[in-house]
């Protein structure tokens, strides 16, 4: 009776390795939610919905915009050589284009600015980071940043012209006065955003000095870096425009802002309108060929962008 009632009391194997069986299973079920959190869903998205969804939107913004234009045109709102028709545009391009000037005109500018710019990314770039990291800087130059970045860069022009010339070094001279500061407040407060735990880690690890500031800092400050570098093309090709307007010189060649000054000083209102189409296409396509490839990439890089 008493080895029956043990026998009775003792658990069968199956039943005594049933808890210890599911830890594994549960484990594996945890594991596959947490990897089903973290996957993102990559598919090719067909051309039909791309041309649905970026390139339609803004062709018929632009049909829209022509068409109203032609409207105001047609309706005699103001004189025709105040407000001239689409047609007289084309016509004007259409001339450029002809004799060989147009590509030429926009290459001159896109070179100044986009050099300029590269010159600002340099000189930018270190002063970002001097004032982010050391308090001394940052209490002396950080208010002149903050001024600097305020102040028009049309401003610039007339020193410039004084000091340097009408000559391509009081370009870049206007463009790095208006770009820099921009630059460097982006990376600034790029920095300002880091989280503390990552430079303990970072430290932790041995990423100190530079090495801390090229593996921790600026990769953790992209978001706030990449801001200033989209503000600093925008003021680098503001001040650019604004320098070939007021310093206009045959020794300079023919710009942008030369030929939106020379419209002016003829009257001549279909180069005028062509030349601010041209300034705003050349804006346009920088940031739709440059700066939106790299935002894209850093949301992707931080789960922020599911990626197509």
């Amino acid at each position: 009776m008493a080895s029956t009632d043990i026998t009775s009391d003792r658990k069968r194997p199956d039943e005594a390795a049933g808890p210890v069986d599911k830890k594994p299973d549960d484990l594996a079920g945890l594991e596959a939610g947490l990897d089903a959190l973290d996957a993102v869903q990559i598919r090719r998205t067909p051309v039909r919905e791309v041309l649905l969804q970026k390139v339609l939107p803004p062709a018929v913004a632009v049909a829209l915009v022509l068409m109203v234009w032609e409207l105001l045109v047609r309706a005699e709102v103001t004189e025709v050589y105040k407000l001239p028709p689409p047609s007289a545009v084309w016509d004007s391009a259409k001339d450029m284009w002809l004799a060989g000037t147009l590509l030429e005109v926009v290459w001159t500018s896109v070179s100044r600015g986009l050099f300029g710019f590269l010159l600002a990314v340099a000189i930018g770039t270190p002063l970002g980071l001097l004032v982010a990291r050391v308090k001394l800087v940052r209490a002396a130059i950080g208010p002149i940043l903050s001024g600097l970045q305020s102040l028009p860069s049309v401003a610039w022009v007339a020193p410039a012209v004084i000091w340097l010339g009408l000559n391509d070094q009081m370009m870049f001279a206007v463009i790095l006065l208006g770009a820099v500061p921009s630059i460097a407040n982006g990376l600034v407060s790029g920095v300002d955003q880091v989280p503390p735990l990552f430079l303990r880690a970072g430290r932790t690890l041995g990423a100190t000095g530079l090495r801390g500031t090229w593996h921790i800092v600026l990769p953790a400050a992209l978001p706030g870096y990449l801001a200033g570098l989209k503000q600093g093309w925008a003021f680098s090709w503001r001040s650019l425009m604004a320098a070939e307007i007021i310093a206009s010189s045959p020794e300079l060649g023919l710009g942008l802002g030369q030929l939106l000054e020379n419209g002016r000083s003829n009257f001549d209102m279909p180069g005028i309108f062509l030349s601010i189409l041209l300034i705003l296409f050349v804006g346009i396509a920088i940031d739709l060929l440059i700066f939106s490839p790299l935002e894209r990439w850093v949301l992707r890089s931080r789960g922020l962008l599911v990626k197509n």
